[in-house]
């Protein structure tokens, strides 16, 4: 197994998660289970042309009122510092169907996003709560660990199995879901929302998976996320 540890660490405010762009409610069960998580590289010399062309596109979503809830996160080290990753949760096949009108959403991209950017990534993914502790919609605080697992060749039911058996030892906010398009081979990212740099630092005895997959696994990344709020659309300041 080859392991990469990245870690991103800015400051942003803790937030609480929409379920759509008008309302707030953590504690709401969402409509279902898939999820899709994209990644975007900005040009060498271009973050800040970048940023402000991503923001001018979130308000194009605003302005056609869109009713997903997106996350917008930056990766601050590692290989991949200065890239971002944006997502939406808790959606339903039939929702994923029906977002803001995709040539429309398309010409603003070309006009605001792809001059200072490239699109490296773009997946489904499915909750799995066997093998979690929390709804499948991140509590969008201040850092995320980020792991990604690429597991070799026919061993996914094992790797769920073996997670499944230990999920009653999860500590905190732990989601795992499993990539249903947009790559190849088999993959699971797990999210481990936390409200500091120091929380994910005190708790690293948790990042470990089961010993028994250890021979299941082609590669691990984990990496730590900082929440981007004015890159997020959905999003409210967290209440007292």
């Amino acid at each position: 197994m080859h392991a990469t540890l990245l870690v991103a660490a800015l400051s942003s405010t803790p937030l609480v998660a929409q379920t759509s762009a008008g309302s707030t409610d953590l504690q709401s069960t969402p409509a279902g289970p898939f999820a899709r998580i994209a990644i975007l590289r900005p040009h060498d010399g271009a973050s800040i042309d970048f940023e402000a062309g991503y923001i001018r596109h979130l308000d194009a979503h605003r302005l056609a009122k869109d009713t997903w809830v997106w996350y917008g996160w930056s990766i601050w080290a590692g290989d991949r510092q200065r890239w971002f990753v944006y997502a939406t949760f808790g959606h339903t096949a039939a929702s994923l169907d029906n977002p803001i009108p995709p040539a429309e959403d398309e010409r603003d991209n070309v006009a605001n996003v792809t001059p200072h950017a490239q699109f490296v990534g773009n997946a489904i993914y499915e909750y799995l709560p066997a093998l979690s502790r929390g709804t499948g919609v991140p509590t969008p605080v201040e850092r995320v660990e980020f792991t990604t697992v690429d597991l070799n060749p026919g061993h996914g039911r094992a790797f769920e199995a073996a997670l499944e058996a230990t999920r009653a030892t999860l500590d905190g906010e732990t989601l795992w879901y499993r990539m249903v398009a947009g790559g190849s081979g088999l993959r699971y990212v797990r999210l481990r929302p936390r409200p500091n740099l120091s929380a994910i630092l005190d708790g690293r005895s948790a990042q470990a998976l089961p010993e028994v997959v250890n021979q299941m696994i082609a590669r691990t990344t984990i990496e730590i996320l900082t929440l981007r709020p004015t890159m997020s659309y959905g999003l409210t300041p967290a209440r007292e």
